[in-house]
């Protein structure tokens, strides 16, 4: 029970007191964003992990001003592939290749499909597809802050194609999807702190189908 004990005890900080996180905990977080499952594990994003003081005044003010934008301790953007390729995907079948020290047949196979599939759709739909896998990870990274005892911040309430231009992010061939701050959190400034968590009955989410 000790991990949903401390689900219940996360929630989304609305205000950071600018303690920094210990670099272990984090080198945690990032752990768990690596080994999050994606579709045929390509990993087709990638995370910025920001703690530049200017850089986070640059965000600011494209982030709704939130304030736990430049009072966390790390601010990490994550940033899904403009689309799929075919030299992103042969990069990733390769290091598959290398690491497991053998080629297999019906794994080639799986990536010739891939490759007469992916980079023929549409860039937006190869982008939201992409998207779906950060996501992926953006939720390990929240679980594992929590395990940390450290406070992250979902945020959806940003400029995209502004936070894209601040990290050069379109010459990586990338695009903003979601932000998670990273810190300790403020409780003297922080209206959610001591409000009751509200989920749905597991009647209204859950449907057994035996």
């Amino acid at each position: 029970m000790e991990l949903i004990d401390k689900l219940k005890w996360r929630y989304a900080a609305k205000a950071m007191n600018g303690q920094k996180v210990p670099q272990d905990k984090v080198d945690n977080i990032i752990e768990a964003i690596s080994l999050a499952p994606t579709s045929s594990g390509l990993q087709p994003f990638e995370v910025f992990v920001i703690t530049n003081q200017e850089v986070k005044e640059q965000i600011r003010p494209i982030a709704w001003n939130q304030s736990v934008i430049t009072d966390c301790s790390h601010l990490l953007v994550f940033a899904a592939w403009d689309t799929y390729t075919a030299d992103r995907i042969n990069k990733q079948f390769d290091l598959t290749n290398e690491i497991r020290g053998f080629k297999n047949e019906g794994w080639e196979n799986y990536r010739q499909m891939l490759l007469s599939t992916y980079p023929q759709k549409e860039a937006e739909v190869n982008f939201n597809h992409a998207a779906k896998q950060a996501y992926i990870a953006f939720g390990h990274a929240i679980i594992a802050a929590a395990f940390e005892g450290v406070d992250a911040t979902p945020i959806e309430g940003f400029v995209p194609p502004k936070l894209d231009e601040i990290l050069g992010l379109k010459e990586k061939g990338l695009r903003s999807c979601v932000i998670l701050t990273l810190g300790y959190r403020q409780a003297d400034k922080d209206w959610l702190v001591n409000l009751k968590k509200v989920r749905k009955s597991k009647a209204d989410l859950i449907t057994e189908i035996a």
